[in-house]
């Protein structure tokens, strides 16, 4: 978030230098026009007693033209963020913060790298990423009340690609290279001897598409019918995103004759699911972090106006942009300088020129990708699609009809030469170090089919997935690949009870699932033993408080004295302890939790219900769970009465089980509603207490279910 507070001062800055008035602004470059053809759709939506979308289309561009106008009717408001964003508009709907969204866009150059590459998307593709601009296009004139910025309308398939283009690196730490760099930093690096220690050196982030990365998270299990004692295969999709923004989860089913059969969740602005079942198999993701960036600092002309490479001078490429500026009610332009290398986009600052290449640049693969994968029918169509190499990071945990579960570190390692650092920032004078592609599929680190029967992840290394006698040799894998040795302690838990259960109940894999237990093997060891050691011994509410941690059972069920300070001790760490950094100040922290719960609650062991909140509109329920749990409330929010509003964690969850016959049954919660920014419907809050009690909907995935689910609640059929 620096980097979006210094470019707001930054912007200020230029306005009151150039001298430009404070006048409405519509920037240039962007047409209005829309360029999509005209058509009809044929489509239907009926929404469960949840509000759920289900969409039947006749092809699988009507069924995404569906989504987009469903996804409308509960989230408009986000959608056009996204909009905006990938139109270098955000600026002008949101301030300064939106405008340093903008400048990322134009130094990546994804408007460029979308009219190059467009054509080489497949036309089927094409055709639904059009039909899905149409929806958009639909509800805004049919509700023009709702929009938010002129001239936004109508978008067509380039702006939506552009979305796919824009977000996908910093799933995977770009944020952090660039955020670095706009700094006059040090880019980050990653040491080969931080990771042998299982650290990871990922920190100083910005974050241009609303997500915080300082606690991503995800859990994930699919489970073999030989290691289930009801003798299915389950997948456990337990994703962890912000509940509100534009990487928060939204849930459809999507149907066409042509074959798009999905049921699972998406973000704003695509058009497919991005995760979920089809019939006959499923998949969800985890965030993972290699190094997929390396930075070159450039040897310059006395004039800044060429680098050197190869013992040649080369124009440094430098482009104008103006960045829309929202000041109150008026839109001002602001200009900046992007430049680029033949390494890639350039960040030009007080210690020199820096160049960074990174995973997925430039490319408009990751749109047929994720759309093959969902159209796979079984496996081998499914590798096939990720053969695609499009999607640059995310690990992958599959679960099929025949029983088949496999773990994929995907990501789009470069093809590193040998003989150089690519830990450091690498001389840029030079071609000898630049990067030769990118390794195939067969190279990413997978498990197919383990003797252990599971494969699991908690956004770790891949070398601790499937359990004692199933792991991954990770001798076997180049460090030029930059493989992340992270261990979280949701990771640790995971396999400490999946190793301990050989016939596994369903009951048994959601108490997993909802495990609320920190493993002493952790890094809550260390970070407890440091503060029991700390010397507070001139503070007796701190005594006090070492005294309570004493009794702690390091559990955050809510059944012990300790739990508030306990978890809010391990919030105090978590960070730290996911970026590699060094546990912080003991007294300093133990000071701060003493402190917020005597001023909210008046004393140091309220129940941890009564701390750790899910609140939305009139709701306000009881939260269990952890920072580093598998039961996940990952970020707080303080609220003015001592509460704490769980704003991150457990987001999205979805059970998919198939039997030994291929039958599919699968259920789903998300912790708010359907409606996302809908205040008024039924349907804003109607998840959250089964969410809180960790009980889960029925998914009705086949048409003629989801009609029989609407029609017990009164709901139905219409057409956009």
């Amino acid at each position: 978030m620096r980097l979006l507070k210094r470019t707001g001062l930054i912007l200020l800055t230029l306005l009151v230098l150039t001298g430009i008035g404070l006048t409405v602004w519509e920037p240039m470059g962007v047409s209005a026009a829309s360029s999509l053809p005209k058509r009809a759709y044929d489509v239907q939506i009926v929404r469960d007693g949840f509000g759920v979308p289900h969409i039947n289309g006749k092809t699988d561009a009507d069924a995404a033209y569906g989504l987009a106008y469903a996804h409308s009717e509960d989230d408009f408001s986000t959608l056009q963020e996204v909009i905006a964003m990938t139109r270098g508009r955000t600026g002008a709907l949101l301030g300064s913060d939106g405008a340093a969204i903008d400048y990322v866009g134009h130094l990546l150059g994804v408007r460029a790298t979308i009219d190059a590459k467009y054509g080489e998307i497949p036309a089927d593709v094409q055709r639904v990423l059009d039909a899905y601009a149409a929806g958009l296009n639909h509800y805004a004139a049919k509700n023009p009340g709702e929009v938010r910025l002129q001239k936004l309308f109508p978008v067509d398939g380039k702006d939506v690609a552009a979305g796919f283009v824009l977000r996908a690196p910093f799933f995977y730490g770009l944020d952090g290279t660039i955020g670095k760099l706009s700094e006059d930093k040090d880019a980050p690096s990653e040491p080969v001897e931080q990771l042998a220690n299982d650290k990871v050196a990922n920190a100083g982030r910005m974050t241009p598409i609303g997500r915080d990365p300082a606690m991503n998270g995800s859990n994930a299990f699919a489970v073999s019918p030989q290691r289930m004692a009801d003798g299915k295969t389950w997948l456990i999709s337990n994703s962890h995103q912000p509940y509100e923004g534009s990487v928060a989860w939204y849930e459809a089913v999507v149907h066409s004759d042509e074959g798009m059969d999905m049921a699972g969740a998406l973000f704003p602005g695509s058009p497919f699911v991005l995760l979920g079942h089809n019939r006959n198999l499923g998949w969800t993701n985890t965030v993972n972090q290699p190094d997929l960036v390396d930075v070159y600092k450039l040897v310059l002309n006395a004039d800044g106006t060429q680098y050197r490479l190869d013992g040649k001078w080369k124009p440094l490429s430098k482009k104008r942009v103006w960045l829309p500026v929202k000041f109150g009610p008026f839109v001002v332009p602001i200009p900046k300088t992007v430049y680029r290398s033949v390494h890639g986009p350039v960040i030009v600052n007080k210690n020199g020129a820096f160049a960074f290449s990174y995973a997925g640049m430039d490319s408009v693969k990751s749109l047929e990708q994720y759309f093959r994968i969902q159209k796979a029918a079984d496996y081998a169509e499914w590798t096939k699609a990720m053969a695609l190499r499009g999607i640059p990071a995310t690990n992958f945990i599959y679960a099929d009809k025949t029983g088949r579960v496999g773990y994929f570190y995907n990501a789009l390692f470069p093809a590193r030469k040998p003989g150089f650092d690519y830990t450091k920032v690498l001389a840029g004078d030079t071609s000898a170090n630049m990067w030769g592609g990118i390794l195939p599929w067969e190279a990413t680190p997978m498990i197919v089919n383990p003797a252990s029967g599971y494969v699991t992840n908690a956004n770790n290394t891949p070398f601790l997935a499937a359990g004692a006698g199933s792991e991954l040799d990770r001798s076997k894998f180049p460090q030029s690949m930059g493989i992340e040795a992270r261990k979280t302690n949701r990771i640790v838990r995971a396999l400490e009870l999946m190793d301990a259960d050989t016939s596994i109940t369903p009951q048994e894999l959601l108490t997993i699932k909802f495990d609320t237990q920190y493993s002493r093997n952790g890094f809550g060891g260390p970070w407890i033993a440091k503060l029991l050691a700390a010397d507070v011994k001139s503070e007796p509410d701190l005594v006090a408080a070492q005294k309570l941690l004493k009794e702690w059972d390091w559990n955050s069920d809510g059944t012990g004295r300790a739990d508030a300070l306990g978890e809010g001790m391990m919030h105090m760490a978590n960070r730290a302890n996911y970026h590699g950094e060094p546990l912080p100040d003991a007294r300093e922290k133990l000071r701060e939790v003493v402190d917020a719960l005597m001023k909210g609650f008046g004393r140091l062991d309220p129940p941890l219900r009564d701390v750790q909140r899910l609140i939305r509109g009139t709701q306000n329920l009881p939260m269990g769970g952890g920072t580093d749990t598998l039961r996940a409330a990952t970020i707080w929010e303080p609220q003015d009465d001592g509460k704490m509003r769980v704003k991150h964690g457990d987001s999205f969850i979805m059970l998919t089980r198939w039997d030994k016959a291929g039958a599919l049954t699968s259920q789903s919660i998300q912790p708010y509603g359907s409606a996302t920014t809908r205040p008024n419907s039924p349907h804003y809050t109607d998840q959250m207490a089964l969410f809180a009690a960790q009980k889960f909907k029925p998914v009705h995935f086949e048409w003629t279910a989801a009609l029989a689910a609407a029609k017990a609640k009164g709901n139905k059929v219409y057409r956009p």
